[in-house]
């Protein structure tokens, strides 16, 4: 029988080999489950957290196991932070049953004798963890969650007054050249701020579609359901205040709301688009902004969503036709430069990013890129910008937008290519920061003379 833990095992060792993404593996997997409510919501903290926790762990783990870690089989390794993770960071799980169902978790991956080492591992890591809590960060104190620090019996990390940057990467999964970067910017007051924001399960927003109701009609909607909720700055924002599986929310297959982080909602707002536009989407896969365009359209016009991977472009065409929307074409392009022939009235490019806006919702980034891939991700960047230039005719306004916080990427990126052609203007531009209210992120609307 599939459970919570071996579906988490299962979809780790997925997103381990780079079968996708975890936030969307997992989105699919609940899609086609039958766990109840509440294993739903222990798989999506499981998956989740062992996720943004991954070096965390195993920095715990490490000092118990006799083997180097790299030398542990993958899948084993995949168990022991699943159990290490319930133990220090669920504080609601027995611990003996933490042990016992990793124990299992073995047996579940052929791997049957293994069990004595994970038993080993896994019993002596929940003799290390105490039931006192801190508000102070330290070497023998894990972060949890809302500024508490779950105190050891002897210290596994480093001092985080000495060692900031190392306490930040053992403490907080964080990348060793992210952390220093980070630090050198923010200082550490607001690095811990983030950290803290990108380990919390991020909240849902919701983007009511004002072609079916008003968003004052949806909040009725919802709490004739007891399902509570909150505007948001955004006229079209509402941020969830109950966990609830989306296809389950009143509404779903009748269009009446897309799920947009608040931030991402400013993006196609940006643009200031209106009915009867012809509007480039250089960048459109899966379509939350392309339909958010559509919607600010209301629906009159023509967007034309592009996209280099055929797969993810059907995503655009499912989503706009869910909410009712028909004024989305779709473009397969090769590389992004090959985009439609203009003029366009208007352009989006929501451009390939580090992602260091989302590192809640995208945790893999923090293992996945390097400081090496900023030099490419921005050449990719402003050839895209570029070419939504060409095609938007003059007085056209493009909005360059990423989920990114990292100023090359963004003002430094605007400011380089306004740089090179002195006929363009920057209206407006806007950075998000992470946990104020939501993800980070970064847009500009440029205008052409």
């Amino acid at each position: 029988m599939t459970t919570a833990r071996s579906l988490a095992l299962d979809l780790l060792g997925a997103a381990r080999e780079r079968q996708g993404f975890v936030g969307d593996l997992l989105d699919d997997a609940l899609a086609d489950s039958e766990l109840t409510p509440q294993d739903r919501r222990f798989l999506t903290h499981l998956v989740f957290g062992v996720s943004r926790r991954h070096g965390t762990l195993d920095t715990l783990l490490a000092p118990f196991c006799q083997r180097p870690l790299h030398n542990v089989e993958p899948v084993l390794l995949d168990i022991l932070r699943l159990g290490a993770y319930q133990l220090v960071f669920l504080t609601q799980v027995p611990a003996h049953a933490a042990v016992h169902e990793s124990v299992e978790l073995a047996a579940y991956a052929g791997k049957p004798g293994a069990k004595g080492f994970v038993n080993g591992v896994l019993r002596r890591i929940a003799e290390t963890v105490t039931n006192d809590f801190s508000q102070y960060a330290a070497a023998d104190a894990v972060p949890i969650d809302g500024n508490r620090y779950r105190k050891l019996t002897r210290a596994i990390l480093p001092d985080p007054r000495r060692e900031t940057a190392d306490y930040l990467v053992e403490a907080f999964s964080w990348p060793g050249w992210l952390a220093r970067r980070w630090l050198d910017r923010f200082g550490p007051d607001e690095c811990f701020r983030l950290a803290f924001y990108f380990q919390t399960p991020p909240p849902t927003w919701l983007r009511v579609n004002t072609q079916k109701m008003p968003r004052s009609d949806y909040v009725l909607v919802l709490a004739a359901v007891a399902i509570d909720s909150e505007n948001g700055d955004h006229p079209q924002a509402l941020r969830l205040l109950d966990s609830v599986p989306i296809r389950a929310l009143p509404g779903y297959a009748e269009g009446e709301f897309a799920v947009q982080d608040h931030s991402s909602m400013l993006v196609a707002s940006a643009l200031n688009v209106r009915p009867g536009m012809r509007v480039l989407d250089l960048c459109a896969a899966p379509g939350g902004k392309t339909t958010h365009l559509a919607e600010l359209m209301q629906d009159r016009g023509t967007i034309v969503a592009c996209d280099i991977d055929a797969d993810r472009l059907t995503t655009v065409t499912t989503l706009a036709a869910r909410l009712g929307l028909t004024c989305v074409e779709t473009a397969l392009l090769a590389d992004g430069t090959d985009a439609p022939a203009g003029p366009f009235d208007a352009a989006l490019v929501d451009a390939p990013c580090s992602n260091t806006g989302v590192l809640g919702r995208r945790p893999e980034v923090r293992r996945r890129l390097q400081p090496n891939e900023f030099e490419h991700l921005i050449r990719l960047q402003t050839r895209l910008l570029r070419t939504a230039l060409d095609r938007v005719k003059p007085g056209g306004a493009v909005v360059y937008s990423t989920c990114s916080i990292e100023f090359d990427e963004n003002r430094g990126l605007v400011n380089a290519v306004l740089q090179a052609d002195p006929t363009l203007t920057l209206d407006a531009d806007h950075i998000a920061i992470p946990g104020r209210p939501s993800d980070g992120g970064y847009w500009a609307r440029l205008r052409k003379g």
